[in-house]
């Protein structure tokens, strides 16, 4: 007997439809892929690394940031656990964005060579950004705390 679609569109055990999970999940990869790559800079504390944190707090807060980073990588890699690691991604990101908005500037110098990076580290926080928003926006309803207000559930009790 042939499979027939989901008649709602969604997939099984699944709140989302269809649409919205295969979005979530494409939004997913993409924060992982991006926030995993820096993962190496940030333990080894590269000399961009230094750069970057040298006014921020050093090798300790790279390390933080990696960890919390790592942390939300896990988090929206886990199926049930996707929306805190989108919300755990936003909030690094927006850290990160107004560090560069801040002292840091948009474009970061490699101190190596003295080149900047023409605000590439800036443009990919911008799109964490968006894809962490995304992810929170699609599955607020899956969200710690105050997920239940999204799923019409009422007041929150903690």
């Amino acid at each position: 007997m042939p499979n027939k679609p989901l008649p709602n569109k969604q997939l099984p055990d699944s709140p989302l439809p269809r649409a919205q999970r295969v979005v979530s999940w494409v939004a997913q990869v993409g924060i992982a892929v991006i926030l995993g790559q820096t993962l190496f800079f940030k333990l080894t504390y590269a000399p961009e690394t230094q750069y970057i944190f040298e006014s921020l707090g050093g090798r300790p807060a790279a390390t933080f940031a990696a960890l919390v980073e790592l942390a939300a990588v896990v988090l929206l890699l886990v199926p049930r656990t996707a929306a805190l690691g989108g919300a755990v991604a936003l909030g690094v990101i927006s850290g990160a964005i107004a560090t560069h908005l801040g002292p840091l500037g948009i474009e970061v110098l490699n101190p190596e060579t003295g080149e900047g990076d023409g605000g590439f580290l800036f443009v990919l926080a911008l799109i964490v950004f968006g894809l962490s928003a995304t992810v929170v926006a699609i599955r607020r309803a899956e969200l710690p705390v105050v997920g239940a207000r999204f799923r019409g559930e009422g007041a929150v009790t903690a």
